[in-house]
């Protein structure tokens, strides 16, 4: 359940705010002018994505035999423009 605050209130005790929510997962619902602004959360743990399902998931996708070319090309066009006051 929120805790109602004021926008103001909320801005002069940021800092202990956000401990609370980090530490100890209060929510605070902020207002202005006595109507809802927004709601401080703490967020949604993430779920899922190891760096191993990353790697699957690359490994899954068609390879592109002219990519090494294409590097090679930009490679080979890439260089540092001469000093126009030399």
């Amino acid at each position: 359940m929120d805790i109602t605050i004021t926008s103001t209130e909320a801005a002069r005790h940021l800092g202990d705010l956000l401990a609370k929510v980090k530490h100890a997962g209060q929510s605070f619902l902020l207002t202005k002018s006595a109507k809802p602004l927004a709601r401080l959360v703490p967020v949604s743990p993430r779920t899922g994505g190891s760096g191993d399902d990353v790697n699957k998931a690359l490994a899954q996708l068609p390879s592109d035999p002219s990519f090494a070319e294409d590097l090679e090309r930009v490679n080979r066009l890439d260089s540092i423009p001469a000093n126009p006051w030399a």
